[in-house]
């Protein structure tokens, strides 16, 4: 990932720290039973780039949340919990293949290429269900998902959004944006 030797201030980390820690405190999902957030800080103290990496996501919109423990490797992980699709983040094509194939009215940036930037993943089709699980998330928005190679192969992506109390997995070309479409991440560590 991009984010190695990338590090906040002193500062700035404890401001994002404080904003983390109160998220942490107020949604209270499955995961984070049994978790005492100084465990998490203290973590986070000690991958600074990852820290950098969560900054991005809270800097675009994404106001990130620890939604996860692996049990077996011990790692956490945190998604985008925004109500709706990260404002920074949106307006934009699914991969760079799919912005350069517009003749006019490029984009500025794509999912792929941001979202490697932030050092995240985009979440994938599985865990948007589960972050769907903890409320109800894109009522007026939708957020690409990572797209299965056979799919984008045959120029398609996958978006998803909640309508009419239901979780939708769409497609689109991958060229195509939209005002209200961006992604969500995923960063483990």
């Amino acid at each position: 990932m991009i984010n190695k030797g990338k590090k906040l201030s002193p500062a700035l980390t404890d401001e994002l720290l404080k904003i983390l820690k109160n998220r942490f405190e107020k949604n209270v999902y499955p995961a984070k039973v049994g978790i005492a957030w100084p465990e998490v800080s203290k973590r986070l103290l000690a991958n600074p780039g990852k820290l950098w990496s969560l900054s991005e996501m809270e800097r675009t919109g994404g106001e990130p949340d620890m939604v996860g423990l692996d049990e077996s490797t011990g790692e956490y992980t945190f998604f985008d919990c925004s109500a709706e699709s990260p404002v920074g983040r949106r307006s934009i094509c699914y991969d760079r293949e799919g912005q350069e194939s517009r003749k006019e009215h490029k984009p500025e940036n794509n999912a792929l290429d941001m979202a490697t930037a932030m050092g995240i993943e985009l979440l994938n089709e599985e865990e948007y269900r589960k972050l769907q699980s903890f409320g109800n998330f894109d009522i007026k928005t939708s957020s690409w998902v990572k797209t299965p190679a056979e799919i984008r192969n045959l120029g398609g992506a996958l978006f998803c959004d909640r309508r009419y109390n239901r979780v939708f997995v769409n497609h689109n070309g991958a060229s195509s944006y939209y005002g209200v479409r961006g992604f969500r991440g995923r960063l483990k560590f």
